[in-house]
This record gives structure tokens, C-alpha cells and sequence, in this order.
């Protein structure tokens, strides 16, 4: 008669299962950004570059999105500050007469629609979204 029990390859291919998946686990680090944290951030900076853009075309006066990239906020003229996760990170690449120090600079628009032109990356890691603006139209663009 068979004993109703588990032989010792068995206990120890379970064993190695689940030491590999406790190893992805504590190497995957907890309180990263989520896809949807940098898909989030990346759409509001975009809707704000738009913003900034309308306000220019429709008040006939240049308007600006001003970008801080270690407090991760940014603002649309005089609005109130819009924040992003604290889990990104934000690069603004822009022209050299919008930077005003290392962590603060921004992004001009127009009367006329056309841009200053810059960049912000939004990144976690390797994953990273790139918010551009042509600095011929304005138009903004995202791209993974």
C-alpha cells in the first residue's frame, strides 16, 4: 500500500519555486512609480502645456508653462501650482532664455501658437514618457 505523502524532489522543487519568486520580490523595489504614475504625470504636463498655449493664442500675450523639477510641480502663468507623483522623475529641456536656475525653468508660447520648443522627461528607471513641443507650432506631443 502507498503512503499518501510528498518524496523529496517534490518538497524541494516547491522549495525552489518559491525561493525564486520571494528573490523577484524583494528585488523589485516597493513604492516605484506604476506605468500609470508616469502615463498620469506625462498627460498633465501635456494638458498644461496646451493650456499655456491657448492662454497665449487667445489673450494675444506670450504665456508660459513654468516647470520645478525637484518640488515636481509646475505652474501655467499665475495659476496655482499643479504637482506630479513624487515617484517620477522630470528633466526640462528648453531654451537657454527659460532656464532660470538648475531646477527651475519653462516652456514660452506665442500669440501666434509657435514655442519657445522643449522637452520634459518623465521617467521611473528605464520607462520613461517624453513630453516634446515643436517650437514651429506648439503642437505637444507625447511619446513613449
Amino acid at each position: 500500500m502507498h503512503s499518501r505523502g510528498f518524496t523529496l524532489l517534490e518538497l524541494l522543487v516547491v522549495l525552489v519555486i518559491v525561493s525564486i519568486g520571494t528573490a523577484i520580490l524583494l528585488n523589485t523595489p516597493f513604492g516605484a512609480a506604476s506605468s500609470g504614475d508616469l502615463k498620469a504625470a506625462a498627460r498633465s504636463l501635456a494638458s498644461g502645456l496646451r493650456q499655456a498655449q491657448t492662454m497665449a493664442i487667445t489673450s494675444r500675450k506670450d504665456a508660459s508653462l513654468t516647470l520645478d523639477v525637484e518640488a515636481r510641480e509646475f505652474h501655467v502663468g499665475d495659476t496655482e501650482p499643479r504637482h506630479v507623483s513624487s515617484k517620477v522623475d522630470l528633466k526640462l529641456y528648453t531654451a537657454e532664455s527659460e532656464v532660470v536656475n538648475e531646477r527651475l525653468g519653462g516652456i514660452r508660447f506665442y500669440p501666434d501658437g509657435s514655442s519657445t520648443g522643449g522637452r520634459i522627461t518623465v521617467s521611473a528607471g528605464e520607462r520613461k514618457y517624453l513630453v516634446d513641443v515643436d517650437w514651429i507650432t506648439g503642437r505637444v506631443s507625447i511619446n513613449e
